[in-house]
Order: structure tokens, then C-alpha cells, then sequence
């Protein structure tokens, strides 16, 4: 048996009637930028986000950029984050600007850990950047005191998250912004790039809106330097076909995840460490991630009897080299760094069949006999 990773193929084909009849109407209108499939997208996934504003944006990564400058971070300020993310996180800080400070991460959730955060504080520090890694929200009530502590802004990256809870709470609900991407592979993913940032906060959302188009405000007239960074129509469109199903696409992946872990630890034990969905969370397993030893081992065995995993991420952000100037060395932040050497996502998408999640585990308990 060959178990993707990710495999979009059944999803299309449910829904290729509507997305191919939402496409010829945006090529029959001629309206191919900001039209009203983006605007109904922004609406609502304001609203699903329970924030007043939505933003849609060329992808994910500019998203962050575009709240991080909405927000007042500029050249020579220093913004922290976790380095255990993808590249696009701290990309975005030093595209900005401004240095990206990291801290080390919870063991359990994988995401950052609020009571490191204080100390990497200095009087640069303008903002905080949680990562809601896998689609589970990180700890973000002290995350939030801190903040208002020491007057930082907080973009929430759910680049994985959406529709993940907090304490009842949406992602964007807490933050000053939380920015989404809609590549392919995400829960909610487009046929192409795109992205999305959602505020409460009216002047932000107009900055926002000002910035991805090159900072013209009016049209042709430009008073900050902005880029060319716009959610496409024809992407909005698909998504929008898409959006109605997302619940329930988020809730297939949790019974996934419920039925991987309750295998693993029939067949496996303790051999494996399955993920935890913490206290008041709603995780909406973007990535159902496990952490192995000889993790190289075990990914090159599963994909030899056809089973595809990835690896997010193998190696953190301090020690990538294009950041070595930032003076972060090995050593910096070990459980950051003992995670990048455990940790392998299994095939995880709504339409997963129980006969090929029982492979894949089948294929671990082979790997350990």
C-alpha cells in the first residue's frame, strides 16, 4: 500500500462542479483583482475569526511582513518569536527590518513557551510573534499579559491554525493581528498562493489594506512604501467553494487524530510520543506530528514500504545560516533543537481511510520489532 502525505485529489473531485463554475464567473466578469470573491472571503473569514476586519493578502509570508509594518515595527526594532517554525516566520521579521530574537519552545505543544518570553524583552522589543504550530494555539493568556505589559503588539502566525480555539477563543480574537496563509496544502487551501490577516483593530486593517497595494492611498499617491501583495480573485473564488466545508474538514482531521493516537498506543506503546491536544484548546491538526528517536531512521523505513511523512522543520531558525549574524549558535535553545531531531508528521488530510492510517502504524510497529 502507497499512503500520501496529503492527497487532494478526492476533495477536487467532490467539488470541481461548483469550483469550475465559480472560475468561469470571474473570467466572465473580467474583474481579476480585488473583486467581490475577495471581498466576501475577507467577510467571511472576519467573522469566522471573530474580528472586525479581514485583510486578503498575496500568501501567507507577506502576511506577517504586512502586519508586522501595520503595527509600527520598523528598521533597528526586535521582534520575538520561536525559532521552531517554518522559514517564513523569521523571514518576515528581518524583511521588516527588524532582528528576530528567538525563545525556546514548550516540549508538549511544540509551540512557544510564554515563560521564556520576558526575558529575551529589551527596550527594542515592538512585538511578539506566537506560532500556532501544527494547528494547535499556543499558551496565550500570559502571552497576552506580557504584551500589554510592556506595550508590544502580537501577530498571531496560524499559517496552520485556522479555526483552532483557545479558552473559547478564536485565533485573531487575542492578538493585534493573526495572519493566515491558504497554500494548497493547508486546511483551508486555495489552488495557488494567497493569504489572509484578520484585526479588530480599524487603523490597522486600513494600513494593511494601503500596504498591499504598493501603499497607494488614493490610487497613485503614495505615502508609505508598500507592496504589491493582493489575494487573487480567481484563488478567492476557490476558496470561497471551499470555506463552507472547513468545520467539518477540521473536525475529520481531530478523528484522525483520535484514531492514530488510539492505534499508536495499542500497537506501539510508549515507543512513540503521540501529540497532546492541551488543556482548553481546539486543535485542528493541520499536522498530526509524533516524536521518534532515529527519527532519519524511521522516515527513510516508512517511505521504503510506500508510507510519505515530512519533517517540519529540521532544522530551527537560530542556526539556519542565513542568520547566523544574529550570533545564535547549537546549543541555544535544546528543546527547540532536540525537537527538529524528533519530530515526523504522518499522512494527514480529511479524506484519510482507516485501512491507511492501520498501514502506516502497522508499518511503524514493523520498524521496532
Amino acid at each position: 500500500m502507497k499512503v500520501p502525505m496529503l492527497d487532494l485529489s478526492e476533495q477536487y473531485a467532490v467539488l470541481k462542479p461548483e469550483i469550475m463554475e465559480a472560475l468561469d464567473e470571474v473570467m466572465s466578469s473580467s474583474r481579476f483583482i480585488l473583486g467581490d470573491n475577495v471581498k466576501k472571503l475577507e467577510a467571511d473569514v472576519a467573522k469566522y475569526s471573530n474580528t472586525k476586519y479581514a485583510v486578503g493578502v498575496g500568501n501567507g509570508s507577506d502576511a506577517i511582513h504586512i502586519s508586522l509594518q501595520a503595527c509600527g515595527v520598523k528598521a533597528g526594532d526586535e521582534v520575538i518569536t520561536t525559532p521552531f517554525t517554518f522559514f517564513a516566520t523569521g523571514g518576515a521579521i528581518a524583511r521588516a527590518g527588524a532582528k528576530p530574537v528567538y525563545v525556546d519552545i514548550d516540549p508538549i505543544t511544540f509551540n512557544i513557551d510564554p515563560a521564556k518570553i520576558e526575558e529575551a524583552i529589551t527596550p527594542k522589543t515592538k512585538a511578539i510573534i506566537p506560532v500556532h504550530l501544527y494547528g494547535q494555539m499556543a499558551d496565550m493568556d500570559p502571552i497576552v499579559e506580557i504584551a500589554k505589559k510592556h506595550n508590544l503588539a502580537i501577530v498571531e502566525d496560524a499559517a496552520q491554525a485556522i479555526g483552532a480555539k483557545y479558552k473559547g477563543k478564536s485565533v485573531g480574537e487575542l492578538g493585534t493581528t493573526a495572519t493566515y496563509s491558504f497554500f494548497p496544502t493547508k486546511n483551508l487551501g486555495a489552488y495557488g498562493d494567497g493569504g489572509m490577516i484578520v484585526t479588530n483593530d480599524q487603523e490597522i486593517a486600513e494600513n494593511m489594506g494601503v500596504i498591499r497595494v504598493h501603499g497607494s492611498k488614493p490610487k497613485y499617491y503614495h505615502h508609505v512604501l508598500g507592496y504589491n501583495s493582493r489575494l487573487d480573485e480567481l484563488q478567492a473564488a476557490v476558496l470561497n467553494v471551499k470555506f463552507p466545508h472547513l468545520d467539518e474538514w477540521s473536525q475529520l482531521r481531530r478523528e484522525k487524530a483520535e484514531n492514530y493516537t488510539k492505534l499508536i498506543k495499542e500497537m506501539l506503546g510508549d515507543k512513540v510520543v503521540t501529540p497532546i491536544e492541551a488543556e482548553d484548546r481546539y486543535h485542528v491538526f493541520h499536522q498530526y506530528t509524533i516524536r521518534v528517536e532515529n527519527r532519519d531512521e524511521v522516515q527513510k523505513f516508512l517511505n521504503e514500504k510506500g508510507v510519505s511523512t515530512m519533517v517540519y522543520y529540521p532544522l530551527p531558525l537560530h542556526v539556519q545560516p542565513v542568520f547566523k549574524d544574529l550570533g545564535y549558535k547549537e546549543g541555544d535553545f535544546p528543546v527547540a533543537e532536540k525537537a527538529a531531531k524528533e519530530a515526523l508528521s504522518l499522512p494527514m488530510f480529511p479524506e484519510l481511510k482507516i485501512e491507511q492510517q492501520t498501514y502506516v502504524v502497522e508499518q511503524l510497529k514493523a520498524y521496532f520489532e
